[in-house]
């Protein structure tokens, strides 16, 4: 007895499960030898004994089941246990795991950020280095070398925009200034005209008393000198009339003194220019001769610019002289202007004239409507209707080509036509058209229509 105690000491203790499919097998054999007791037919004594044994089995079953129950708590318990640190360890790896994928998103941003600078004009890193101020250039603003040289270069374009709005706004102010002193000298200037015109009117008796020479009569006598020779010859004979008998007109030269300079200077230089040519073409007369035809025919069928006028008028101003002890009454203020391609001078009133019986100058003197050309040149230019246009407000009447000085031939020869009646008619007629019985007959129509009026 004390030698199986001994061994059962020895003996390892069972596990439960080893308990528990051994007490599984015990109960198997007892039902399996109860089973065959019942079908031989053996007595039943045997069967106590073998419930008993069953009862002690279930017993071992319930200490095995309960020893496992208490293992798997201890399991469960030691399970816990390691639990928390591995939850703690899972909670680290998705919190890194999610910095992780921030920082790949971040540096993806960074990556793609489009910046302003690549457009800003910076200078090179060779002024930088050498115009920026050494509290830029000591400054450290990254680790990386390139992109602390790109920030102080940036800094420093910085600086110098600021610099710039100042320097701006005191340019501003001082230009603030300038125009403050400007609008008072133009004030001062606007106000100079009338101290002037009235300094001049006080110096009036003085100019006169001295006899001196009026500056605008000085200024018209400058400018004529640039009128073209019809012109000038009208200018000249009706400013002789109004200083001989003091006639009632005034004479002005209006225009463009600067395009009358060119116009004279072209003329000077193109009159120099065929005289050269004359003078190193003389073994070639005919052939300049044939050129010259050739030129003439070219600009005879040349239509542009036929109408093109000298750049200076005459302006005419006629007053009534039958009133005196008063101030005379202008009548009509008549326009002279020079035709540079027709060669003739055309005439015109300021008046705007339906028709040719509102127009004073109209029929001045007999058959002379203005609206055929005077000579044969002009008609020839003009084309095969001879016909001048009838828009115009100026019109080449014959007394203006007599007054400016223009010989008009006839077309055909008066003494083959047998006409010397004629031509002594023609010749009293053109004496008729001078500045005295021009100016009569102006007056004497104008006075006609306003006493119709």
């Amino acid at each position: 007895m004390q030698s199986e105690r001994a061994k059962d000491a020895v003996a390892p203790e069972k596990s439960p499960m080893e308990l528990l499919q051994e007490s599984k097998a015990s109960v198997e054999a007892i039902i399996a030898r109860m089973l065959s007791i019942k079908k031989q037919g053996n007595p039943k004594s045997e069967n106590r004994e073998l419930l008993t044994q069953m009862f002690l089995n279930f017993i071992s079953l319930r200490q095995a089941n309960r020893a496992i129950l208490t293992e798997e708590e201890k399991v469960k318990s030691e399970t816990e246990l390691a639990k928390s640190p591995m939850d703690f360890t899972a909670l680290q790896l998705h919190n890194l795991m999610y910095e992780k994928s921030h920082y790949l998103k971040a540096t993806k941003t960074s990556r793609e950020f489009k910046s302003k600078y690549p457009n800003i004009d910076l200078i090179s890193e060779q002024d930088f280095l050498r115009d920026a101020p050494a509290a830029i250039k000591s400054q450290t603003l990254s680790n990386d070398t390139s992109h602390d040289l790109m920030l102080k270069r940036l800094n420093f374009e910085l600086h110098q925009r600021k610099e710039l709005c100042k320097l701006r706004a005191k340019l501003e102010q001082h230009k603030k200034c300038l125009l403050e002193t400007n609008a008072e000298r133009n004030k001062f200037l606007s106000s100079l005209p009338l101290h002037l015109k009235s300094l001049k009117k006080a110096s009036l008796p003085v100019h006169s008393q001295l006899s001196l020479p009026n500056p605008k009569k000085l200024k018209y006598h400058n400018l004529a000198e640039l009128l073209p020779p019809p012109l000038y010859v009208i200018y000249s004979q009706f400013m002789a009339q109004k200083e001989a008998f003091e006639e009632n007109i005034d004479l002005e030269v209006s225009g463009s003194l600067k395009d009358a300079q060119t116009y004279a200077r072209q003329q000077a230089e193109q009159n120099s220019g065929e005289s050269s040519r004359l003078r190193d073409d003389d073994d070639e007369d005919v052939d300049d001769g044939k050129r010259q035809r050739k030129r003439a025919k070219k600009e005879c069928c040349d239509k542009a610019g036929l109408y093109r006028a000298h750049p200076l008028k005459i302006v005419l101003h006629v007053y009534d002289d039958e009133i005196p002890n008063s101030k005379p009454r202008k009548l009509v203020v008549l326009k002279f202007e020079y035709l540079l391609k027709l060669n003739v001078v055309c005439v015109g009133t300021e008046e705007s004239q339906d028709g040719p019986e509102g127009n004073v100058l109209c029929n001045l003197f007999p058959d002379d409507a203005g609206l055929e050309p005077p000579h044969q040149s002009a008609k020839l230019i003009l084309g095969d209707n001879h016909a001048f246009d009838e828009s115009r407000a100026s019109r080449p009447y014959k007394w203006a080509q007599d007054l400016a000085g223009i010989e008009i031939l006839p077309e055909m020869s008066l003494f083959l036509t047998g006409k010397d009646t004629q031509n002594s008619d023609t010749a009293s007629a053109s004496d008729q058209r001078n500045v005295q019985t021009v100016l009569q007959r102006i007056r004497s129509q104008r006075k006609s229509q306003l006493n119709l009026v």
